[in-house]
């Protein structure tokens, strides 16, 4: 069975200011960001295979994101460097408890620009899961891009995975981003969503109604996290849910895309995907157990543990060595 992970979206510089916490941070610092990366990178960094497909410029920054991905290790040689558009940066400010809030600086992004012709077709074909957020569904070419992959994914069978994440901030109006979402929400296997998202996605209070509401099309699963409070996994046929490691939050940049690196790395392991929500406990905690070490550092890309570190997470994560 094929078990590569292919990724694709924006490829970001987060300079992250920490505010009210126990060590504050007066300017701001650089990490690697870009929430479908962070989930690529997350997925090697335990030991998995995974690609990106995107565009940097081809400036400081945009050298510094492709080197850090290199480290996990996972395949970058379908990132392409502009030399016409610029690397984004997100400037975010780390507030108490690990909360955040996000300033773009995406004029001229270079991401926004990968076309849908530099996609090399040929590496579906020993891909398993096709992995996107909704930052790049902005009318762009890279919009494009994403459904020409999506067609390439459906055309070899992929579980296709879609984790909205997303930034009012980035659209003109929100109803131009749920309308976006909720467009390419039927053509995916499986989706994840945190409660407040859920609920601008739905209009709908009630978790179960709202869920219910998004299994349209294709869609299998929907993972609805909620922070401190767990996550559930949603099947047509049942749920399950699973609490979040205790961890003290320091930064909580990339916690849900390391969740999502978790789970789909444990997706990569299976030979088959059971449509009861009851068979992927153990994912589930294996990804909770990913995520609460990463809030516990700051920064997301360069948050992502290793395999070992999982292991000695906590008794909650003991019974889920690797088979």
């Amino acid at each position: 069975m094929k078990k590569c992970l292919i990724a694709m979206g924006e490829l970001i510089i987060d300079k992250i200011k920490l505010i009210s916490v126990k060590y504050p941070v007066d300017e701001y610092q650089s990490y690697p960001g870009g929430a479908p990366a962070n989930v690529a990178y997350c997925v090697a960094k335990l030991g998995g295979s995974s690609l990106y497909l995107s565009q940097v410029g081809d400036d400081q920054e945009g050298h510094f994101l492709v080197d850090t991905m290199k480290t996990a290790p996972m395949d970058v040689q379908h990132i392409r460097f502009s030399k016409d558009y610029t690397t984004s940066i997100a400037y975010v400010h780390v507030l108490e408890h690990g909360e955040r809030e996000f300033t773009f600086k995406r004029e001229h992004a270079a991401d926004l620009y990968y076309q849908a012709e530099d996609i090399d077709e040929k590496i579906f074909e020993n891909a398993s899961i096709l992995h996107f957020g909704s930052v790049n569904l902005v009318p762009s070419p890279a919009k494009i891009a994403h459904m020409k992959a999506i067609e390439l994914a459906q055309k070899n069978q992929m579980m296709i995975s879609f984790d909205p994440n997303l930034r009012l901030s980035l659209w003109k109006n929100q109803d131009d981003l749920i309308n976006t979402v909720q467009a390419f929400i039927p053509l995916v296997h499986l989706l994840k969503v945190s409660s407040e998202e859920l609920l601008l996605l739905s209009n709908e209070t009630d978790e179960n109604l709202a869920v219910k509401s998004l299994f349209q099309g294709s869609v299998q699963w929907i993972i609805v996290t909620k922070g401190s409070l767990g996550a559930t996994l949603y099947s047509k046929f049942d749920s399950i849910s699973v609490p979040a490691s205790s961890t003290k939050a320091i930064d909580t940049t990339g916690a849900g895309d390391a969740f999502m690196g978790g789970f789909l790395y444990r997706m990569l392991q299976r030979e088959h995907y059971p449509l009861k929500a009851r068979n992927y406990e153990d994912d589930l905690i294996f990804a909770a157990c990913v995520a609460s070490i990463v809030v516990e550092r700051v920064g997301a890309m360069l948050a992502m543990p290793m395999l070992a570190e999982v292991k000695k997470r906590s008794e909650d994560c003991a019974s889920l060595l690797i088979r």
